[in-house]
Formats: structure tokens, C-alpha cells, sequence
């Protein structure tokens, strides 16, 4: 994103709201609804989900983790969470920026 929107995104800025709230917000809502959008996955009951962003001058980074209350993984929510909550800025900062790109997702250990 540009450096002016990540400036406004810290500042409070946007239209729309609170960015990083809201994308915190939906990455966990969407943690907890993995399996509706991806088909093969089944159910989890999650333990924990948290959705983290920071702002930096032209970025923003978004850290999501999740766990299961049984012995599966739950990689897939974290995705699913890292990736809605990218959707949710890029939806809310649209107005402003709209060359802003989402990527890399990544599973780090």
C-alpha cells in the first residue's frame, strides 16, 4: 500500500473505521467458519485464535494463529484468518489506495 494510506490506517484515519480492528475481527470470525468456505475441511473446535497487524511505512503485516482443542491442526483456520483479515484492509483502505497488494501468505512454525 501506498505510504500515505499506512499512515492513515495508524492514524485512525480511514472512512470506513478502524481498520485493524476490523480485520481482526473478521480474520477470527473466519478462523471459526474455515470450514464453510474451504470443503474438504471439517469442523474444528478452536481453542484460540488470535489475528495480530502491525502497520509499517508501506505495509501492514498480519500474524493469525489458531488452535484446536483436539490433536488436528488448524493451519488451515490461521490461513483462513491471514487471508480475511488482508481482505478486510484492503476493502476498507479501497477508497484511498487502489493499488494495494495482498501477499505472501505463508504458514510459519
Amino acid at each position: 500500500m501506498s505510504p500515505e494510506t499506512a499512515r492513515r490506517v495508524a492514524a485512525n484515519e480511514i472512512a470506513k473505521g478502524d481498520v485493524i480492528g476490523a480485520a481482526r475481527f473478521a480474520g477470527i470470525q473466519a478462523a471459526k467458519d474455515a470450514h464453510t468456505y474451504l470443503l474438504a475441511l471439517d469442523p474444528l473446535p478452536l481453542s484460540r485464535v488470535t489475528v495480530d497487524a502491525r502497520v509499517d511505512a508501506d505495509f501492514i503485516d498480519v500474524l493469525a494463529s489458531a488452535e484446536a482443542t483436539s490433536t488436528e491442526t488448524a493451519r488451515l483456520h490461521a490461513l483462513t484468518a491471514a487471508t480475511v483479515a488482508a481482505l478486510t484492509v484492503y476493502d476498507m483502505c479501497k477508497s484511498v489506495d487502489r493499488t494495494m497488494t495482498i501477499g505472501p501468505v505463508a504458514v510459519v512454525d
